[in-house]
């Protein structure tokens, strides 16, 4: 066949322009474009204010109502935030300890921290030097070098003048008993000595029969007072080292019908305490400056984590008052309701 070579030549043409139509069309190019992928924002700088909890040695008493003020208000001042928590009762050693190792685990810039126990926060408070967190003590130290600062009271001069008080009022002899919040604390054992031993060097002719702990509850007090007073019907005097522990003396007092028959003498402030003192039930007490201790430790703290220099003890000072002089203007911020 001559046509047989142009028949294969014309086939294989076919063939090839089958292959073509049934080639896949190409993906034409992506347009070009101007614009980029948004490059990642650059994290805001914080705006939050430097934390400071504290961790106080209750909640319950009207004394820790007023540091709280104070410490209110020294936040305001110095642009801090700030937390106040404390246990139920002053014999909470370890609800306290756990609130310290809660507030621990914020990152604070700062703690303040008032001890129940002088000894049982220090491994947590050596946590907080290791991370650089700066610890102020208020109205109870810590048996430690460990805070920069502690805000209190010298609970040993203010004791001691409230064993000068009782022993005028008194006559200078006769029996006496002694009723404290704790033996943990720096500002127990503080007020405890302070009282004790004045009357120990300066009056030969009175006798402290009992010294005893009642936790700072009223309750609890009230009880060993009325204990004390039963198995001691010639007591003429006794001193309650805190708003708790007075009023629990001025409870059994008033239970045992023994109201203007024994020297009361008290320390700090509250509602009950001041009518008390008015009325001259209770002869007279020490007045702390809870707001000041308040504004004071906020204050230390704000400095210390700014890294300025701080006294490493601030007193915040100490009155007598009674019925005679509890009306004065300078007790007006001094006798916290």
């Amino acid at each position: 066949m001559k046509n047989r070579p142009l028949l294969m030549a014309v086939s294989l043409l076919v063939v090839l322009a089958m292959l073509v139509g049934c080639a896949a069309p190409a993906t034409p190019a992506p347009a070009a474009t101007s614009e980029q992928p948004p490059a990642s924002e650059p994290a805001a700088p914080t705006t939050a204010k430097p934390y400071i909890p504290l961790i106080s040695k209750g909640f319950q008493h009207q004394f820790w109502q007023a540091v709280k003020q104070g410490a209110e208000e020294a936040a305001a001042q110095y642009n801090v935030d700030i937390t106040f928590e404390g246990p139920a009762t002053e014999a909470e050693v370890d609800k306290q300890i756990e609130m310290l190792q809660a507030a621990l685990a914020k990152n604070p810039q700062a703690i303040c921290f008032a001890a129940l126990d002088s000894q049982a926060a220090i491994p947590l408070l050596e946590e907080a030097k290791s991370k650089n967190i700066p610890v102020v003590g208020f109205d109870s130290g810590v048996d430690s070098d460990i805070p920069v600062a502690t805000a209190s009271t010298d609970n040993i001069a203010a004791a001691a003048l409230a064993a000068d008080k009782m022993a005028e009022l008194i006559g200078g002899s006769g029996q006496v008993a002694v009723l404290v919040h704790d033996q943990t604390s720096r500002t127990g054992i503080d007020r405890r000595d302070g009282f004790v031993n004045r009357i120990a060097e300066a009056y030969p002719d009175i006798t402290i029969v009992n010294v005893d702990y009642g936790g700072g509850d009223h309750l609890r007090s009230t009880e060993i007072a009325k204990a004390v007073i039963q198995a001691n019907p010639d007591l003429k005097g006794y001193f309650g080292a805190n708003e708790g522990s007075i009023i629990g003396v001025l409870n059994a007092v008033n239970e045992l019908g023994k109201g203007g028959q024994i020297v009361l003498v008290g320390y700090d402030a509250g509602k009950q305490q001041k009518d008390a003192v008015r009325s001259g039930v209770i002869a007279g007490s020490i007045t702390q400056n809870p707001v000041g201790i308040g504004f004071k430790c906020v204050e230390a703290a704000y400095k210390a984590l700014n890294g300025e220099t701080v006294e490493p003890v601030i007193d915040t000072g100490f009155y007598w008052y009674d019925a005679s002089n509890m009306d004065e203007e300078k007790f007006i911020p001094l006798l916290y309701d």
